[in-house]
């Protein structure tokens, strides 16, 4: 069953979802970014680039030839085919409708009221369906 953990609090979801990235990848793990629309997967995949001068995240948009050799892929699209379903970071306000088919969901809330709130419902609803839940607010320790 998916392991859904909640990431509430986030000032900035864009540079969280990159250093969720940057661990997932030192740990080689493989994970898709599904942001909420191609704007902001132009910000991800510019700000994989420039996380830092020293890290180098591999990391490719879904439809990309070389998806199926990348291990962080990039997409706004939660419908795409897609070359590995271990770890999915959800930046949208929506539950994903694949979410099941991975083994790890992280639910990124920044403090914005109705981002919040959507994610409020969403861990409602997967609470409901009995997935196992975990919860960090950022910080708090």
């Amino acid at each position: 069953m998916t392991r859904i953990d909640f990431h509430t609090n986030i000032a900035d979801k864009v540079s969280y979802a990159c250093r969720l990235a940057r661990k997932a990848y030192g740990s080689r793990a493989r994970l898709v970014l599904l942001a909420d629309g191609a704007e902001q997967a132009a910000e991800l995949a510019e700000a994989l680039w420039t996380l830092s001068d020293t890290d180098f995240i591999p990391h490719v948009m879904a439809d990309d030839p070389l998806a199926s050799q990348t291990p962080v892929i990039v997409t706004d699209n939660e419908e795409a085919e897609l070359p590995h379903y271990e770890m999915l970071v959800n930046l949208t306000r929506r539950t994903p409708s694949t979410f099941a088919q991975f083994q790890r969901v992280f639910e990124i809330i920044s403090t914005d009221a109705d981002d919040a709130a959507a994610g409020r419902q969403r861990y409602v609803a997967y609470k409901k369906q009995n997935y196992p839940l975990t919860h960090f607010v950022a910080g708090q320790s």
